[in-house]
């Protein structure tokens, strides 16, 4: 599905301000074109105690292309589970929204905002399957040539890393973006970047035409 065309975002991303901080801005609203312009920029949003908070880490965790680290386990696993895309989108985001899980932080506006943006074309999901229940996935927002993820989830082990070989599988020579890096994601070649270098990275990459991957 190609991107449907957006209004110019009434609000500013440019990093001009941004101090140094991991949070860059507060405010703003969750409207689409708000959302893809802040991607554009390097900025994502993450509520805390109700306030609309605005992110742009000073560290900024990617997986670049050639980086996946496929351990024989994980190939095993890849055979074990079957794969879709976009056919379960608001289903991800509500595993991923658990309150359950630690650190939860998807409320019922950021499940609307990303729901409205898949519909938009601007958003997709990874599912993975077992015996026809949902047991892993990923979701992010896909611009040119960069997939900024957002969020992840399993309920089977390795489901989520499953759903991420299919997502470098199918984005090729493209970017993905990962927020931050943990030691579980640097353990499947995650590695981190500075700020500035990860803003220059993706200043040619949101140019290009979306990506008929999905």
């Amino acid at each position: 599905m190609t991107p449907t065309p957006l209004p110019p975002s009434r609000w500013d991303f440019s990093p001009a301000s941004w101090p140094d901080d991991d949070c860059v801005a507060a405010g703003a609203d969750l409207e689409p074109s708000t959302l893809v312009d802040a991607y554009r920029h390097g900025v994502f949003p993450m509520p805390h105690d109700d306030l609309l908070l605005w992110w742009s880490p000073m560290r900024r965790g990617v997986l670049r292309p050639g980086d996946l680290r496929l351990s024989r386990s994980l190939a095993r696993s890849v055979r074990r589970f079957d794969v879709s895309v976009d056919t379960a989108f608001a289903d991800v985001v509500d595993a991923c929204a658990d309150p359950s899980r630690p650190g939860a932080w998807i409320d019922l506006p950021i499940r609307d905002a990303y729901t409205r943006l898949h519909e938009l074309g601007w958003a997709h999901s990874v599912e993975v399957w077992s015996d026809g229940e949902l047991v892993g996935g990923l979701y992010g927002v896909a611009i040119g040539g960069l997939f900024a993820g957002e969020s992840m989830f399993h309920r089977a082990t390795d489901a989520s890393k499953v759903a991420l070989v299919e997502l470098v599988r199918r984005w090729g020579d493209g970017l993905i973006d990962t927020q931050w890096s943990t030691p579980h994601l640097a353990s499947l070649g995650v590695s981190e970047l500075p700020r500035d270098d990860y803003l220059t990275m993706i200043a040619d990459l949101v140019l290009e035409p979306p990506r008929e991957v999905w």
